[in-house]
């Protein structure tokens, strides 16, 4: 007799602080006897899209995809929560590839910081005052002064998130494209952003940084006082995520667009 096998899958289970999500990783663990992430052939992970973002980078050096349940209060990573027929759903999953952004900040103070984000690198104002930006995209200069509350360059993956509410648009899953973003620009006032190719490095340059202070924000790894933040693609790292089936990345961002 053959044995099915997604029953020898080895599945690790990790989840988020909450009561909720714990008390999820206990019951599936014991009834799927989950093994440690790093012997794992699939990690589930229990939360919202914060923790799902948690789990991505601090599995990005291990083959295992990323399959989500939703167990926090937002999940457009995530796929619904259920205890039973989990096998089953793994093994019907379909998966998405996805390629983080790279990011160096440089502070006032002469520090650099590096940083990978999954959804988008955001700059915003740190003061009263709005933050003057200069942007250059692959060395070229694009816009010699954005007076906004901060700015931001998003991947695809992450075009629904901070990027939309800022009224960026929504970017196809599989596009080679960056959507830069301000955040309530003043001047130009009518400057509503631009698409890039995926391949452009941007750099933003802060303009009197002491007086106009500006923050950076990657994926929750936050810097103060930055001076300059370079900012492009990582294509060489993969991100593997498993949805059910017909509920993936492209027909979750389409299904965005109309609701």
């Amino acid at each position: 007799m053959t044995v099915n096998p997604i029953l020898k899958t080895k599945i690790a289970f990790v989840a988020s602080g909450s009561p909720i999500a714990q008390a999820a990783q206990a019951a599936l663990t014991s009834q799927y006897d989950g093994v440690a992430v790093e012997n794992a052939d699939i990690i589930v992970a229990l939360g919202g899209d914060g923790f799902m973002l948690e789990t991505l980078h601090s599995t990005q050096n291990l083959r295992a995809p990323v399959y989500g349940m939703n167990r926090g209060t937002v999940g457009f990573l995530m796929n619904s929560y259920s205890a039973q027929g989990l096998r089953d759903r793994l093994a019907k999953a379909q998966e998405e590839v996805i390629n983080p952004l790279h990011m160096t900040a440089t502070c006032v103070n002469g520090t650099q910081h590096k940083a990978l984000a999954i959804n988008e690198i955001s700059l915003l104002r740190a003061g009263p005052q709005a933050a003057k930006l200069r942007i250059h995209v692959d060395g070229k200069l694009r816009m010699d002064e954005l007076v906004c509350d901060g700015a931001l360059l998003a991947t695809p993956a992450g075009s629904t998130a901070y990027n939309y509410s800022a009224h960026g648009p929504i970017l196809p899953i599989g596009s080679d494209v960056l959507a830069l973003t301000a955040v309530a620009a003043f001047r130009p006032r009518r400057w509503r952003g631009a698409l890039l190719p995926k391949a452009a490095r941007v750099t933003f340059d802060v303009t009197n940084a002491a007086k106009r202070p500006v923050n950076v924000d990657a994926d929750g790894v936050s810097v103060k006082d930055v001076k300059q933040v370079d900012v492009w693609s990582a294509p060489e790292i993969e991100h593997r995520i498993l949805f059910d089936p017909g509920h993936g990345l492209e027909e979750r961002l389409i299904r965005e667009q109309f609701a």
